[in-house]
């Protein structure tokens, strides 16, 4: 049941704590995006930038991963 948690942090090298806390910081922003764009869409001077700015930063972070993995 362990490598259940284990094998896949092992394959991009990071323990079962570091591989949550990568995971975590890429599901929490998007929730944040959700709540924007809801609020946004309700009134939408409001939050105008702020969901298309996490989306970008999260595609940028994530490239960056992939990128750190090619080398």
């Amino acid at each position: 049941m362990k490598r259940f948690f284990t094998d896949h942090p092992a394959t991009v090298g990071e323990s079962y704590g570091q591989h949550m806390r990568s995971a975590l910081r890429s599901a929490v922003p998007p929730g944040g995006a959700v709540v924007t764009c809801t609020v946004h869409a309700l009134v939408p001077a409001l939050f105008e930038t702020t969901a298309s700015r996490t989306v970008t930063r999260l595609n940028d972070e994530i490239t960056d991963l992939h990128t750190d993995d090619a080398e």
